[in-house]
């Protein structure tokens, strides 16, 4: 068999240290914005290359914090359009309308699966205040083009990097290029926690404030509740995992470039479609997708063999019960991949000979 993912393999080498965290957390007994959350901050600031980096609950809630921030500082306002791609996972457009702003779906690049800026400008309108950049499977969007559009129509952007921690373009990391940027540390992220996390990482100081206000209760110091704020904070021993994790994260990421290579390498000839690669960017390959015109037959196939696949995402955004309201505009680039696109196993403890056995069943197929 070959796994979708193995979580298990991949911390594995981690077992002693985890428990020496462990130990060191319930001798200090500092669970909630403990010392090892302060380190984590620090440490990820310096990796992203950004100011600050604030830890909190999880993805969904480090956007949401960002909106309700922007708000707070008269930067953007209830009810403003933010462009946010079609073709991402749910969170991203959850995120805009938890903090009481409309999104507007953009349709994706069909062979990059990314929504480029080309796309987006598209869709700007004098409403449309803001861009919600996604960089998916973790490959990111080009930003000099972003920014351009940006500063053309004057808009904010903001990135959602939880697919792509440690991803580049012009040799600069993705979440240092917006006004903020959210991260996620969900168990199967190139850089998972054992739990749940997030992260929000900024240049901007009172952006950063109002973060760590908003994520405590809304209270900037203990019980002094200056806004109306949540409980989206990232505990302590999440943290200390977190840390120690993150010193071997490019070496991680090189072993997913090294397995996309072996994939490449062995399907170009095939009757599928790779994904195609940015230049002047570095993929840290979260997912390997590829597509299918016979996608479903091709997945069962796979299944005989003994191999797990997984589709991110068997629906668009446009075709969620949730957003019916926000279909008017249909995203068909967004819509055929959906029905198109099939992950193969990515993990950084994958063998060539697992990668063999996936690419003889593809080209057997």
């Amino acid at each position: 068999m070959v796994p979708f993912l193995n979580l298990k393999s991949i911390n594995a080498s981690y077992q002693d240290a985890f428990q020496q965290i462990l130990q060191n957390e319930l001798n200090r007994s500092q669970w909630i914005l403990g010392d090892s959350v302060s380190q984590f901050e620090n440490q990820f600031a310096q990796y992203i290359g950004t100011q600050h980096a604030i830890g909190v609950s999880n993805g969904l809630d480090a956007l949401t914090l960002i909106w309700k921030s922007l708000i707070q500082l008269g930067k953007l306002n209830e009810g403003d359009q933010v462009l946010v791609p079609a073709h991402t996972y749910i969170a991203s457009v959850l995120s805009i309308v938890h903090a009481g702003l409309e999104p507007v779906l953009v349709d994706v690049n069909m062979y990059s699966y990314n929504t480029l800026a080309a796309d987006f400008e598209r869709k700007v309108t004098p409403k449309v205040k803001a861009i919600l950049v996604v960089h998916l499977y973790g490959q990111m969007v080009p930003m000099t083009d972003i920014q351009s559009l940006a500063e053309d129509s004057h808009l904010l952007v903001v990135e959602d990097a939880a697919q792509a921690h440690g991803a580049t373009f012009q040799g600069k990391k993705a979440g240092s290029w917006g006004i903020a940027s959210a991260f996620s540390f969900y168990p199967s992220k190139n850089l998972g926690a054992l739990g749940d996390g997030g992260a929000v990482t900024t240049d901007d100081e009172d952006l950063a404030k109002m973060v760590r206000t908003l994520f405590n209760y809304g209270s900037p110091e203990k019980y002094q509740h200056t806004k109306i704020g949540f409980n989206y904070r990232l505990d302590t021993l999440q943290a200390g995992f977190l840390s120690h994790k993150l010193s071997d994260l490019d070496a991680l990421n090189q072993k997913r470039i090294q397995v996309a290579l072996w994939y490449q390498e062995a399907l170009q000839d095939a009757s599928i479609g790779l994904p195609d690669i940015v230049s002047k960017g570095t993929h840290v390959y979260h997912l390997f997708v590829i597509t299918s015109e016979n996608r479903d037959a091709l997945q069962k196939h796979l299944k005989k063999y003994g191999i797990q696949t997984m589709i991110h995402y068997p629906k668009a955004n446009t075709q969620h019960e949730a957003f019916e309201h926000l279909t008017k505009n249909k995203c068909p680039n967004a819509e055929t991949l959906s029905a198109k696109i099939l992950s193969l196993p990515m993990c950084p403890t994958l063998t060539q000979v697992q990668v063999k056995k996936v690419t003889q069943a593809i080209l057997s197929f």
